[in-house]
This record gives structure tokens, C-alpha cells and sequence, in this order.
């Protein structure tokens, strides 16, 4: 790594320890957003050409330095972290709903679903999976959901753009239950 905007870049998201925008690190390192793209490519090439056991990982707009998972069994005894519990199946289900739908309300949640699902979202909130996204400007004021960064990680997306598609019968039926959406206020 030899490039000075590598070096600033690589400090960046070093000292960053969470995801960051690349117009933020555009505008700390005073160049362009297509810049720090071209620049965070040469990055990610040269951490692996150095057998760096870190990687630059994608997350819509923002970029992070993570460890690569292959080093994830001996930094968790390491820092004695405790596995992460997986996700029920009715989790699982939320956080499709969510992620194909948002921003969605608990309501239209459990009409999908069929269920009550209260638990299900506070769990997933607590996880930092899915996040409040404001209220709908409905009766009731109700709150609406989205997913996260950390949902994005987790599920190794670099954005909501690649999710896999829905069969056409599920999108059908998500279609005929859900409600004219509603744009949330901040």
C-alpha cells in the first residue's frame, strides 16, 4: 500500500470501527465520491495481495474494514465473545417481510404473517436487525420498521438490490395483502 489516498482511506475506516459514507471519507480526504470508489478497489486489492487478513465490505453507500471470516472462530475465543444465537424461523420471517417491504408497521407485519409478531420485531430491534423508520401518517401515528446496516452485514448484502427475487406466487399474495403504502416522517 504505497498510494497516499490508500493510507487515508485504510486510516478511515481503521479508526472508524463502523461503517462509513463514502461522500463522508470524500469529504475528509477533500476528492471526489468516484475517487474514494477507485481507491477503496486499489485498497481492497492490495490488503489481499499482502495476505492482509482484513476485508473492505460493501454496504449500499458506506464501506467498512472487517476481518475476513475465516478469522472469526479465533477473534470470538480471543475476545471470549459468545456466538450469536441463529435467528428462529420466525424471525426469519419478519425480517423478509421487513427487508421486501419496508418501511412496513408491525400491523402489516402480522397481517403477512398471520401472527402476532410484537416479540418477534422488539427481538429483532434489540439485535440491531431492523430499526425504527418514523411514523406513518396514519390513525394512531404508528410506527414503521426497516432493516439496518448490521442487517445488510450479517446477511453479506451490499444493499437491498441484491436480495434474491420472490417467486412470482409470493409476490402475488404480498401484493393483494399490503396496503397503499404510506411514506414515513422523520
Amino acid at each position: 500500500m504505497t498510494d497516499q489516498l490508500e493510507k487515508q482511506l485504510f486510516s478511515i475506516l481503521f479508526a472508524s470501527g463502523e461503517a462509513i459514507e463514502t461522500q463522508r471519507a470524500a469529504q475528509a480526504m477533500e476528492v471526489s465520491e468516484e475517487d474514494v470508489e477507485r481507491t477503496a478497489q486499489k485498497l481492497a486489492r492490495s490488503m489481499e495481495k499482502a495476505g492482509i487478513p482484513l476485508q473492505l465490505l460493501r454496504l449500499g453507500d458506506k464501506m467498512q474494514l472487517t476481518t475476513q471470516e475465516a478469522f472469526a472462530g479465533v477473534i470470538r475465543e480471543a475476545l471470549e465473545l459468545r456466538r450469536a444465537a441463529p435467528l428462529s424461523q420466525a424471525a426469519l420471517e419478519v425480517l423478509a417481510v421487513v427487508a421486501y417491504n419496508q418501511p412496513v408497521t408491525k400491523a402489516f407485519i402480522e397481517q403477512v404473517r398471520g401472527v402476532d409478531s410484537s416479540g418477534v420485531v422488539n427481538a429483532l430491534v434489540e439485535k440491531q436487525l431492523i430499526e425504527e423508520a418514523g411514523r406513518l401518517d396514519l390513525p394512531g401515528r404508528p410506527l414503521s420498521y426497516r432493516t439496518t446496516d448490521n442487517f445488510l452485514r450479517c446477511f453479506q448484502l451490499g444493499s437491498l438490490k441484491d436480495l434474491p427475487e420472490l417467486p412470482p406466487s409470493q409476490t402475488a399474495s404480498l401484493e393483494e395483502k399490503a396496503p397503499e403504502k404510506e411514506e414515513a416522517e422523520f
